[in-house]
């Protein structure tokens, strides 16, 4: 180190052993406030992140937490959808104000600046990763507890972006039980350790069906496999999803808010009782 250290490595010429890497997040807009951010990932796409992320930011506003979602998938965005919304984001020339669904959730979506919602966004890597950044940036966040990133899926521009420009506390697997998902699940596990962010837990969707008139649970995708992964990666939360056609349904009207099912309460239990 220097004898005329300064300790603002960003600003030091010096090639010392004390130097820091120099950090890549984005500032948060001036006007906003976002208190712990989770980012749901998937190593594949079809697997359901969408409706996690967006179960869970239902359950977060019912227990009193201001939550908002940052839709990252921004070539196959569905979460106003899933809330039901067709209203457009508002801007000023300078700020981006986010849309709120029935229940206060704030929803920001490239569907939601878009002419239409059918319109495709048809970008390369870098061009998608500057939006997801500006959702962050440009957007004003009001008082937001949890604010949940929906990711697209894979370990590619966006979810690199998310995890190096946006501060994430943690992040949350979706997968499907079948075995060639274990090896995906996997490479989502790696890429986040490999950012040094905390996989928090493992969701797996359609897990099983329970019929409705005998109450056995049946294994339609094959035996699960989440046990080992979670086993080998020392991740200790797992919650598993049936396939369940109501909230299917649900999502389709645009009304997921009134879902009903305790299957994510744990995962919700050990967000919330993160440091910060």
């Amino acid at each position: 180190m220097s004898e005329n250290c300064t300790h603002n490595c960003e600003t030091c010429e010096q090639n010392c052993g004390e130097r820091k890497a120099e950090s890549l997040l984005a500032p948060l807009n001036e006007a906003s406030t976002v208190k712990k951010v989770i980012a749901v990932v998937s190593g594949k796409g079809g697997v359901g992140k969408s409706m996690v992320t967006s179960m869970l930011a239902v359950l977060s506003q019912r227990r009193g937490n201001k939550t908002a979602i940052l839709d990252a998938d921004i070539t196959g965005p569905s979460i106003p959808k899933v809330f039901g919304i067709t209203d457009k984001a508002d801007g000023d020339g300078v700020n981006i104000f986010p849309v709120n669904t029935k229940t206060g959730i704030e929803l920001m979506s490239i569907n939601l600046l878009l002419p239409d919602d059918t319109d495709p966004v048809v970008w390369r890597g870098p061009v998608i990763a500057g939006a997801v950044k500006q959702f962050w940036t440009d957007v004003v966040w009001n008082d937001v507890d949890l604010m949940f990133i929906d990711c697209p899926p894979g370990t590619g521009d966006v979810p690199l972006t998310v995890f190096q420009s946006i501060p994430v506390d943690g992040i949350i697997v979706v997968a499907s039980p079948q075995d060639l998902v274990s090896m995906i699940v996997e490479k989502a596990v790696k890429m986040a350790q490999m950012m040094n962010i905390p996989v928090l837990g493992i969701v797996e969707n359609m897990s099983y069906f329970e019929c409705p008139d005998c109450g056995g649970k049946h294994s339609i995708f094959g035996d699960s496999h989440v046990d080992e992964t979670a086993e080998k990666y020392g991740i200790k939360n797992i919650a598993r999803l049936p396939i369940n056609p109501k909230i299917a349904s649900a999502a389709d009207k645009g009304m997921l808010e009134l879902f009903e099912g305790d299957w994510l309460d744990g995962m919700m239990d050990m967000i919330e009782g993160l440091e910060k």
